[in-house]
């Protein structure tokens, strides 16, 4: 029997590569139960928030989903009229949705996006960017690749409110590690997860991050009572 080993967070590390790795492997691990243990961990509420997301979402156009993992976000956006690309690091954790014919497949870093200047309309990401080792820059990269006045949406867990944050923080804690250990055998990789929420900036602090990276009109929604939120914002026009 393997060692389990803990999973850095971003702070745990500085050095970035590793975390880059130590990411894609944890991902490789989890992909085959990835949807089942979010559908348990969230009792479901996950997909709503993700129909959620979607409500501000233009109609129609190129749309690229950052770490789109087994691709029901981009799903949801084909039925809203996008042609809609996954891009993810993770080739396992895209082999579980690249039967859809309807979805292109794109590996890639949101660090480092694969499409040109100024070539899509609407960049997504949900519950991808705290995962990533550059936050700041993989903002910026969806700025880059967004057309003029394209749109940017972020679904992400967040800071609960005054009175529901012990009760959540006592779930996380030991809730979420023993359904990883018994569901998918990886307590370590949903460990990793219970930090990663708990280092992610609050709803004010990433609002301005989107601004310093230069989106405008930068606006969040708080989904149960803050457990997680939805930040939107544009690229200029001009």
């Amino acid at each position: 029997m393997t060692e389990s080993r803990p999973i850095p967070t971003r702070s745990k590390t500085p050095d970035l590569a590793r975390h880059r790795a130590s990411i894609q492997a944890m991902f490789a691990l989890v992909a085959p139960r990835y949807d089942r243990m979010n559908d348990l961990m969230s009792m479901g509420i996950h997909r709503l928030w993700k129909r959620r997301l979607l409500r501000s979402a233009l109609r129609g156009g190129m749309a690229v989903d950052l770490a789109g993992g087994t691709g029901d976000i981009a799903r949801l956006l084909v039925r809203r009229g996008f042609q809609a690309v996954v891009c993810d690091p993770s080739v396992p954790m895209m082999q579980g949705g690249s039967r859809d014919p309807a979805l292109r497949w794109v590996a890639g870093v949101g660090e480092d996006l694969p499409f040109a200047d100024g070539s899509v309309d609407l960049v997504t990401v949900g519950f991808g960017l705290r995962n990533m080792s550059e936050p700041e820059r993989a903002l910026a990269e969806a700025l880059r690749v967004l057309k003029p006045g394209g749109q940017f949406l972020c679904l992400e867990f967040s800071k609960p409110a005054g009175w529901l944050a012990p009760f959540y923080d006592l779930y996380s804690r030991h809730g979420i590690p023993r359904i990883g250990a018994l569901v998918a055998g990886k307590r370590e990789a949903y460990e990793y997860l219970v930090e990663s929420i708990r280092e992610f900036p609050d709803q004010e602090t990433l609002k301005g991050m989107m601004q310093q990276a230069g989106f405008e009109a930068v606006t969040y929604d708080n989904l149960s009572f803050g457990i997680a939120a939805i930040h939107a914002g544009r690229k200029p026009a001009s």
